[in-house]
């Protein structure tokens, strides 16, 4: 069995966008600028925004977060992100989910100057992926990509299953490993005999959002198990009083996969070194 391991891969990446960010300042192009809209405080998202900032820095990027107060209105949101989609310094810009309920998210993301939605939620990059066209895809996805062929695991003809439609993760991976050539299965909360799907499946995708949702009974042995879960359960026994569990059973799994991703240090990495290699991108453009 093959740990997936996604701080090793993620780290390989930055420092191939350093690398490339050295040589375009050389050349005397503009660095890439990523910018982050943070609504609120609450603490994921806030670990998650200065996560990104780290990362923007280790690689040579700049980057802005600004930080508004949950009682802002959606009218000066919208004013906000229409500022940014005018200032031609700012290549990437993210609007950090969820939002209060006061402010509808749909909006916002469409409000987003697709040319600079590198979390690829715009319906423009979502229609551009949809035909295999270039764009920005939503990063865990993304992410996925990278790691898969990062191990060379052979996806051609392969059965894979997609368990989770979500908008942000299921639909988009769904597409891209039928992309990549996959058979592709799609599960979800109203599917009927899972395990018939999923005890079938050459690689598995669970973006259900249940911790250990996966069992090793519901697994052909040589799977390959990729977990995109990531959910604080509560443990007496630790010192944070919290435990993150993925929506895959790891250790019975672990036990009949041929390889399989840890959480933490699996997908979480990768999904932050998408939205890297989508910025790049952007200021290259």
């Amino acid at each position: 069995m093959q740990i997936l391991n996604g701080n090793e891969v993620s780290q390989q990446l930055r420092n191939q966008i350093k690398t490339e960010v050295e040589s375009l300042i050389i050349q005397g192009k503009k660095r890439p600028h990523l910018a982050a809209i943070l609504v609120g405080n609450d603490g994921a998202s806030m670990t998650y925004v200065s996560a990104k900032a780290k990362d923007c820095k280790e690689v040579g990027f700049d980057s802005t977060v600004l930080h508004f107060d949950e009682n802002i209105t959606e009218i000066e949101l919208l004013k906000q992100v229409d500022s940014i989609n005018n200032n031609p310094d700012i290549d990437g810009l993210i609007v950090q989910l969820p939002l209060p309920k006061h402010i509808n998210e749909k909006k916002i993301t469409e409000a987003i100057n697709y040319r600079k939605d590198v979390d690829g939620f715009h319906p423009m990059n979502v229609g551009y992926m949809f035909k295999g066209l270039p764009c920005y895809l939503p990063a865990t996805p993304f992410g996925i990509i990278k790691l898969l062929e990062y191990y060379q695991i052979e996806t051609s003809g392969k059965h894979c299953v997609v368990i989770g439609r979500s908008d942000i993760v299921g639909k988009p991976a769904s597409i891209l490993m039928l992309q990549k050539n996959c058979t592709v299965s799609i599960c979800h909360s109203k599917t009927k005999n899972m395990h018939h799907f999923t005890s079938t499946a050459d690689i598995i995708i669970a973006a259900v959002g249940i911790p250990e949702f996966l069992k090793a009974d519901m697994v052909k042995p040589g799977c390959i198990i990729i977990d995109v879960g990531i959910t604080r359960v509560e443990d007496a026994t630790s010192k944070s009083g919290y435990r993150l569990k993925g929506d895959v059973d790891f250790a019975s799994c672990a036990e009949v996969a041929e390889a399989i991703t840890p959480v933490p240090g699996g997908v979480g990495p990768m999904t932050r070194v998408g939205l890297l290699l989508n910025t790049l991108h952007a200021a290259k453009n």
